[in-house]
């Protein structure tokens, strides 16, 4: 794994000065471009954002100990490829676009979802994760195949998130809920028919729990596609990224880390 040093931060309003601790190796970079070519932050380094809160893509296991995950391993590797050492800074959501914006990292490495208005203002690399949604239903519940089997139904999903919209639109009736554990505990408890959410959250719920009585019923046509995120100046930054993920699905190290955090491969 290429050195990483990771960074705490506290953002209110502004972020503040970051903690620093350094470990690993590194490799030959992939490709021949100096280090600054790419128009790096610090030469040599690359400085990634991170929330470091968001299981199992970027966390703290018992919310202590190193930063682990699938996004945190990736960009690793990826970093790995380029001989570049890796500087996690922990940044929340709602303040990671502005700290890109302001120069503060090179890449966001969140699962961030590439979207016609986000294009608009960033560059994106190749896509790592790919992730359709998802109609949830219990194993012994045939009547569900498809979005259209959803119009009578009863669905438990968050206000706040895209799947509501999706339930909504299906014909679904929804059953207002925090988020996806309370979803889970209605659809388990037979209060509701269904629950719609994010193919990756199905996989890694699946994953940690072991048999939980579920299956997946229907998928949507138009998968998410989530890549890392950098400012419009970093071209030959992305192209390099893109070398390096190329070479890492080539030898399989995408499929294996998706295999480690969500038992199947969710990298294409």
């Amino acid at each position: 794994m290429a050195r990483r040093r990771i960074l705490a931060l506290a953002v209110i309003g502004a972020l503040a000065a970051p903690l620093v601790a350094c470990s690993g190796g590194s490799s030959t970079p992939a490709g021949s471009a100096a280090a600054d070519d790419y128009g790096l932050l610090n030469a040599g380094t690359l400085t990634v954002a991170t929330e470091g809160t968001y299981r199992p893509f970027t966390f703290h296991e018992d919310g202590s100990g190193p930063l682990v995950g699938y996004d945190v391993e990736i960009i690793e590797a990826v970093a790995d490829k380029l001989g570049l050492e890796v500087e996690f800074q922990e940044t929340q959501w709602d303040a990671i676009f502005t700290g890109l914006d302001a120069g503060r990292f090179d890449v966001i490495a969140n699962q961030v979802s590439i979207n016609p208005e986000r294009e608009e203002k960033y560059l994106f690399s190749e896509p790592y994760t790919v992730s359709p949604g998802v109609i949830v239903v219990t194993e012994d519940d045939d009547s569900i195949s498809s979005f259209d089997d959803l119009a009578g139904k009863t669905t438990a999903q968050s206000l706040t998130s895209n799947w509501y919209e999706l339930a909504q639109t299906s014909g679904a009736t929804v059953e207002a809920v925090e988020g996806w554990a309370q979803a889970v505990a209605l659809l388990q408890q037979g209060r509701v028919d269904a629950t719609v959410n994010d193919n990756l959250t199905f996989l890694d719920y699946e994953k940690t729990n072991g048999p939980t009585g579920l299956k997946i019923a229907a998928e949507t046509d138009d998968p998410a596609f989530n890549a890392f995120a950098f400012t419009k100046d970093k071209t030959s930054l992305v192209e390099a990224v893109d070398e390096a993920l190329a070479e890492l699905r080539e030898e399989g190290v995408l499929a294996e880390i998706s295999e480690k955090y969500f038992g199947a491969d969710v990298s294409q």
